[in-house]
């Protein structure tokens, strides 16, 4: 059975109606909730919403790893809890996902700010000790992202959540390539559904200043969730970008974030197939200009790698999610190859 969001809420002030909506007996009956908090406006949140949840108990997230996220688990199956809001950014939600699916109990996701689509997906990214993993766990019930919180977030962590949504139209593509090589089975409404989050931001005029376009930012990370709801992984929201992304981070950590480093990871997968494949130089034009709009970075060295390193981490890229089929695995560069399609990409597009 698909799991899927009973409420989206969207909107400035919609923090305030979080007990409200915990009231809803789909939810909860009994009125026992926690509440993890990460670092940054978790907790005024939490403060916020505690008179309307007298129940309630505060637990903090300190960082987005598997230690912490089986920490709060343990904590959650201890309080006998019937549902937990993780409030903060991408980190302090997905180790709240985990915990959650591993107590078996709802989780509502409050997000601070749109970084990347794990506000309201059936995956996590976690840190371990061996780097940083992806886990399949329950969706979140409910979302609520409360734009006043949003705009206070760091700009460069609203945008990157561009990047993310962006890079949808790779992931796709790149599924629809291992249909044709692997014989790969596509789920049609979950290719629509994350090709409609990426259309939907492409071409919009306005920036994170306008709550206009938090609002579609915020939707289209809310479908691609939902479009990996219904593929059962992270296959329509996660092809050849994420895995150089993932590369950068297990070979040079502390790069950028996630959706900064997906849409450059994207934008360097069409160029790829516009040069082996003939095709999707529209799309690259069209990607390149949307990251340009926003201010985000476009190719290495505005992540501060050199064309050196980046390619480094392209040929590492299909090591990262073995098994999976992408433009990256269909060319299968060696070193120097890979080495002057950076450097290609660099100069053809780098103005």
């Amino acid at each position: 059975m698909l799991n899927a969001p009973l409420s989206i809420d969207v909107r400035r002030g919609a923090v305030a109606g979080l007990g409200e909506l915990l009231a809803d007996r789909r939810i909860v009956t009994e009125g026992r909730v926690a509440i993890a908090v990460g670092p940054g406006q978790g907790d005024q949140i939490a403060e916020h919403v505690r008179p309307s949840l007298s129940a309630c108990e505060v637990y903090r997230v300190e960082d987005g790893s598997v230690d912490a996220a089986v920490g709060l688990g343990a904590r959650l199956r201890a309080g006998s809890y019937e549902a937990v809001v993780g409030i903060g950014g991408g980190r302090t939600i997905d180790a709240t996902k985990y915990a959650a699916t591993l107590s078996g109990i709802p989780m509502v996701s409050v997000a601070t700010n749109l970084s990347h689509d794990g506000i309201c997906s059936p995956v996590a990214s976690l840190v371990h000790d061996k780097g940083k993993g992806s886990f399949g766990v329950v969706m979140p019930l409910a979302m609520v992202v409360d734009l006043d919180y949003v705009h206070a977030a760091p700009p460069r962590l609203v945008r990157a959540g561009i990047g993310d949504v962006v890079s949808n139209f790779s992931a796709v593509d790149d599924w629809l390539l291992a249909a044709e090589e692997c014989g790969e089975r596509v789920d049609r409404m979950a290719l629509t559904v994350a090709r409609t989050a990426a259309e939907a931001l492409l071409h919009q005029p306005e920036s994170i200043e306008s709550d206009r376009f938090l609002t579609v930012l915020a939707e289209s990370l809310v479908l691609s969730g939902m479009a990996m709801a219904f593929a059962g992984d992270s296959r329509p929201a996660s092809g050849g970008d994420h895995e150089i992304l993932h590369a950068i981070d297990q070979l040079f950590p502390g790069t950028a974030n996630h959706g900064e480093l997906a849409g450059i990871g994207a934008a360097f997968c069409y160029h790829l197939r516009a040069t082996h494949l003939g095709a999707g130089a529209d799309r690259l034009a069209e990607i390149l200009t949307c990251l340009g709009r926003h201010g985000l970075p476009r190719f290495p060295g505005d992540v501060g790698l050199s064309v050196e390193q980046f390619a480094e981490a392209v040929c590492f890229a299909p090591q990262t999610r073995p098994g999976r089929y992408t433009i990256l695995e269909y060319l299968g560069l060696d070193k120097g190859a890979t080495l002057k399609a950076v450097e290609e990409y660099v100069q053809a597009h780098g103005g």
